[in-house]
């Protein structure tokens, strides 16, 4: 069995959230894909046409969780500011 804990986190490089092996999204032959999630990434296509903006303001919505799980307080529009300024280091939006 792996050791999860000496891996690197692994994030969505289209909506930034971090990656485990029970949401990898999935390449046309069915393979799992590394680099996304399957909310962004199924069946070898992007789930949705979106921009970056309108990535940000979907993901904004999660900010409750987000907090949660880092200790922040960010309000909706301060976690999608966040999102932006992080968004253009992903490989989808490179």
């Amino acid at each position: 069995m792996e050791d999860n804990k000496n891996k690197e986190m692994q994030f969505c490089q289209s909506c930034g959230m971090p990656l485990t092996d029970e949401i990898l999204g999935t390449n046309a032959d069915g393979s799992k894909n590394h680099d996304y999630c399957i909310y962004c990434f199924k069946d070898g296509a992007f789930t949705g046409n979106f921009t970056m903006e309108e990535m940000a303001e979907f993901c904004a919505q999660f900010v409750d969780e987000f907090n949660k799980n880092t200790g922040q307080h960010l309000t909706r529009e301060e976690y999608k500011k966040e999102l932006l300024k992080y968004y253009p280091m992903l490989k989808r939006w490179q």
